[in-house]
């Protein structure tokens, strides 16, 4: 039985569907400060299986507890977390308490209850500023922002975990960008708020429900000046962790980006997402925001190697319109 932690969230609910479709029985566990509570009937729907929805935090110690005493988990997928740079510049205590106390919150629960198995979701942002590209495991971490740090500060927790316990397995997968939505439509990146990702932004405007885009920066030292990264259709990503669950066999901490290993830039997505759903979107350039990279993507060699997972679906695929939220 799996416990996913944030799995009502965009890839924590991407990722709970195709884990039920792999015959895992699954446990949810999310606050839904950026999720919405009918998810759990669409991930059901598109699954025809029932999961185990628990609405809390992870930082309320006494719930994680009483959940590895009802349900019999043997491996905890960690999602639960917040993610937006510029909030947690703004921010920095909410992000350190959310997402290393929440953290710690769970492996304490974990180690409490005899569980050690943990994939962690975590970030290309524990980088920073490239040294070289592209990034591979063995890149200097250097964190820019206070939720690059958060990222690496559960990173370092969970290398020594692991180095305590030698029947502790831990994996911590760094994301690049993901994008894309379950190709049912039913769904998919789904902010409560004005979104802080690119493809949610662009789906906005696309429906009328933005005006226009805000392209932060046009000045960057990339093809077109604007920012370049490397997006990952979802459904890639979130095989990316099933595959992880097979090799938590091997014990001890390991690391693994997911990504496509191809950088592009803010107007390349866009010039493929009108393309793909034969629309034109408005944009307007902004300043550069405060803790973003000009260029960064993946080498994630080490992934295909040693979980035998590589990104498949094309940009043009995961730019195609396919939520109906």
């Amino acid at each position: 039985m799996l416990l996913i932690t944030g799995g009502l969230g965009y890839i924590g609910s991407h990722f709970t569907v195709v884990a039920l479709q792999a015959g895992y029985e699954v446990v949810v566990l999310d606050n839904l400060s950026n999720s919405h509570a009918g998810v759990k009937d669409k991930v059901e729907q598109i699954t025809q299986k029932k999961l185990h929805f628990i609405e809390g935090d992870i930082r309320d110690e006494g719930l994680l507890d009483g959940i590895f005493k009802r349900y019999a988990i043997e491996v905890v997928v960690h999602f639960a977390g917040l993610k937006a740079v510029a909030e947690s510049v703004a921010q920095p205590i909410l992000y350190y308490d959310n997402n290393v106390s929440g953290s710690l919150n769970l492996l304490k629960a974990m180690q409490n209850n005899k569980v050690n198995k943990i994939i962690f979701s975590s970030s290309a942002t524990v980088y920073g500023e490239p040294k070289y590209l592209p990034y591979d495991e063995q890149h200097p971490t250097n964190p820019i922002n206070p939720y690059g740090y958060t990222k690496l500060h559960v990173e370092h927790v969970l290398h020594d975990v692991c180095a305590s316990d030698e029947a502790f397995a831990a994996i911590t997968l760094r994301y690049f960008n993901p994008i894309g939505a379950h190709p049912s439509g039913l769904i998919g990146e789904n902010p409560k708020d004005i979104p802080n990702n690119l493809m949610p932004y662009l789906i906005k405007v696309a429906n009328t429900e933005l005006p226009y885009l805000q392209v932060f920066g046009d000045d960057y030292d990339t093809r077109d000046g604007t920012g370049e990264r490397d997006y990952i259709n979802v459904m890639d990503l979130v095989e990316g962790h099933l595959a992880a669950i097979e090799y938590l066999a091997n014990t001890g901490f390991h690391v693994f980006n997911l990504g496509t290993g191809k950088g592009t830039t803010v107007l390349e997505l866009v010039s493929a997402f009108e393309a793909a759903n034969d629309i034109v979107i408005e944009k307007k350039i902004k300043p550069r925001r405060e803790g973003d990279l000009a260029k960064f993507w993946a080498k994630a060699d080490l992934a295909k190697k040693e979980l035998n997972w590589e990104a498949k679906t094309s940009l043009l695929e995961s730019c195609q319109l396919v939520q109906q939220l």
